[in-house]
């Protein structure tokens, strides 16, 4: 399923930009998908975003580029 059309982000959309909330999606502790786990604004300079983590839902925590993050060894 292809969607092109994201909902605004309403924290842009107080300051007349464009951003848009993209969704994101992980993997769970027993590797099944979690679908939509994250929701992140589009615009670098907005940095809005919502996660839920074990059933609670965050606003506007840190968000890091990653570029410190090391994989796992499996």
């Amino acid at each position: 399923m292809v969607n092109d059309t994201w909902p605004e982000c309403l924290a842009c959309s107080e300051e007349s930009k464009q951003g848009k909330l993209l969704p994101l999606s992980d993997f769970g502790g027993q590797g099944a998908p979690v679908h939509y786990k994250a929701w992140v604004c589009s615009r670098p300079g907005c940095g809005f975003n919502l996660k839920i983590r074990n059933g609670d839902v965050y606003v506007n925590e840190p968000v890091s580029s990653g570029s410190t993050h090391s994989p796992r060894i499996r």
